[in-house]
């Protein structure tokens, strides 16, 4: 190993709050609570009546410690996909995540919370739009059962109203 890699990794494991020594953070309830999505999902968007089929594949990576998500579905006549990673920072006592997709050179990032009576996640963040304008967003994952799911983008308007993008329902491949 070169000394800059060995740099390298010092450096981040210091920045994440890590000392040679001090114990590595493990997966908590919460992570386990994202692992309940592993598994290969059938999905329907529904974008403003529009609906259309779509696939997504949700794997435990990382030691647990990060849920990876690969989705493909389409757009009217172009082709869709999108790569995500979903977390829980034990620091923040958040849920976080990043996307990318096929229509834009931006990550998005986002955290939130799970309400435990409603069974649902609601994360905000900001992106930028194709003409380089900051965005807010908000999404909401409702569980139904361990088998369904919906998923909802809201974009938040200047005003602060929130306008409905779009909805994905989830079913559970068998």
């Amino acid at each position: 190993m070169s000394r800059n890699m060995i740099l390298g990794a010092v450096l981040i494991l210091s920045a994440a709050g890590v000392s040679f020594g001090q114990e590595v953070p493990k997966p908590g309830p919460e992570h386990e609570k994202m692992k309940e999505l592993e598994g290969t999902w059938d999905a329907v968007m529904d974008m403003g009546g529009q609906k259309t089929p779509a696939k997504s594949v949700y794997k435990s990576i990382c030691g647990g410690m990060w849920l990876e998500s690969d989705f493909e579905g389409s757009f009217g006549e172009s082709k869709f996909q999108g790569h995500g990673f979903d977390g829980y920072d034990q620091i923040k006592k958040k849920y976080v995540g990043v996307w990318v997709d096929s229509m834009s050179s931006k990550p998005m990032h986002f955290e939130g919370d799970l309400d435990p009576k409603t069974n649902i996640t609601t994360m905000k963040g900001e992106s930028v739009d194709p003409e380089g304008n900051t965005v807010k967003f908000k999404t909401t994952t409702h569980r139904k059962d361990k088998d369904h799911f919906t998923f909802a983008m809201f974009m938040i308007l200047p005003d602060g109203k929130e306008h409905q993008s779009f909805t994905i329902e989830y079913t559970r491949r068998k």
